[in-house]
């Protein structure tokens, strides 16, 4: 992982610079916030940020978000003041460690800001095939298309191709097209020069020189607008990128992957996405099987979030009952892996006994599992809520506005799921939900099922 110092600390982060090199990750100083503006517009990038908590952290944060540079920050100080690391968290900070430095806390937060520990958890012979042919395949420089539905892992499918492939000591660089608005996509994958629109303070490096050398991840490819992927697919044939109100072409050195939870063969017969950036990003394709297909993997991957969960909160890791272990089994997963993960860490947070009952077994809406695979329960609940959600009187942008309000919440805030389900671009879903919000409607936030006032 690439890790950006920010301060001096009377040369205490020396110290945790030290650990951090021993740990694997590449360390770059900065001796003041302009400084680190510096550096991760250079396009040397950085996944952590390590930063004296003297310093503004606040104005670092916001500067941040006025140019769309999203990297997590800790706040470090050389003594345990409450208050400043309580200060440093509501400026925006992750964590505040104390230094002196200790080595297993450093390790713990470098793990979980790069989610190091994260690996592939499969039995199912379905699956088994994937992980053989990403093998097979990570050590060329072959464009990869991974596709799958929402939640099904192909960010870590992924990462898994770039660890073992000849570019994985370099930068793994991901951009998610569909979370990103499309007038500012262009300059986020190809950087722009300083004064090039309103906001270019400074000349910004973007994604594919930062990732030079390494891969670049392009997450849901498929919501990208056709005029930028002309550009894209200048820039795979010819490795050179022009940068916004750049005068000249910029070479760049790295391996795309590209994911979609979208059928781009009919996306490209809508006219929607090019034949030919297509042909060039599916020089091999993975395809993730749904969760519900790989029936082998599911108490698998159980086991593996129950221990994850229960480590991250301090409790027993406690066994499923047989009956709990049956309703995972039997359920569909529509969220897939993401799905059953956070139904696992609800479980972990519930259960109470000396196992993992069915009590504790619930879907994102509060369904136990038993219920919800039991078709009879499943069509006498969809029966009780057709009866109780009377249509008469109320116009089609009510009942609009309730249906994608409700299946939002449904999916956790997950707004890629909740297009899917609805059948609509998740472009037309953030326009949406941003004319809600300006209606002073409760929006779920993303990642969460809890309701939150609009801002």
């Amino acid at each position: 992982m690439r890790l950006l110092i920010v301060g001096t600390l009377k040369g205490q982060l020396t110290a945790a610079t030290k650990i951090a090199m021993d740990r694997g990750a590449s360390v770059t100083h900065a001796s003041d916030v302009e400084q680190a503006l510096n550096v991760l517009r250079s396009g040397r990038g950085a996944d952590l940020l390590m930063v004296d908590v003297a310093l503004d952290i606040r104005d670092l944060v916001l500067r941040l978000e006025a140019e769309r540079i999203s990297v997590p920050i800790v706040a470090c100080g050389v003594n345990t003041d409450a208050r400043a690391a309580v200060a440093a968290i509501h400026a925006g900070a992750k964590e505040y460690i104390p230094l002196p430095p200790d080595p297993e806390l450093i390790a713990a937060i470098l793990a979980a800001v790069t989610d190091d520990a994260r690996e592939l958890i499969y039995r199912d012979e379905s699956m088994a095939h994937v992980v053989k042919l990403a093998q097979q395949i990570a050590p060329s420089d072959a464009s990869v298309l991974i596709t799958g539905e929402s939640g099904t892992g192909k960010e870590v499918v992924a990462r898994y191709v770039h660890t073992r492939s000849n570019r994985a000591k370099a930068a793994f660089i991901s951009v998610n097209c569909a979370a990103i608005p499309e007038q500012l996509l262009e300059s986020e994958l190809f950087g722009h020069e300083k004064g090039a629109f309103t906001g270019a303070i400074a000349r910004r490096i973007g994604k594919f020189e930062e990732a030079t050398g390494g891969t670049l991840l392009l997450d849901e490819i498929s919501e990208m607008d056709v005029r930028l992927q002309s550009k894209l697919l200048r820039a795979i044939q010819e490795r050179v990128i022009d940068r916004v109100g750049g005068a000249k072409p910029v070479s760049v050195d790295i391996r795309i992957i590209a994911t979609s939870n979208r059928n781009l063969v009919e996306a490209v017969k809508a006219g929607t996405f090019r034949e030919d950036l297509l042909f060039r990003l599916n020089v091999v394709n993975l395809k993730i099987p749904p969760l519900r297909e790989r029936p082998a993997d599911i108490l698998e991957l159980a086991q593996h979030f129950i221990k994850k969960y229960a480590d991250a909160n301090g409790v027993p890791a406690r066994p499923l009952s047989a009956e709990a272990r049956r309703a995972l089994v039997l359920n569909r997963w529509p969220g897939n892996v993401r799905e059953l993960e956070n139904t696992l860490h609800r479980a972990v947070l519930l259960a109470s006994g000396d196992e993992i009952g069915i009590e504790g077994i619930v879907s994102p809406d509060g369904t136990r599992l038993d219920q919800a695979s039991n078709p009879a329960v499943a069509r006498a609940t969809l029966a009780a809520e057709t009866v109780t959600r009377a249509l008469v009187g109320r116009t089609v942008a009510d009942v609009e506005r309730d249906l994608i309000l409700e299946t939002l919440k449904h999916c956790l805030g997950n707004r890629t799921h909740a297009a899917n389900i609805l059948g609509i671009s998740i472009r037309t879903l953030r326009n949406k939900l941003n004319e809600y919000a300006d209606e002073g409607v409760p929006i779920p936030p993303p990642g969460n099922s809890e309701m939150r006032g609009a801002a």
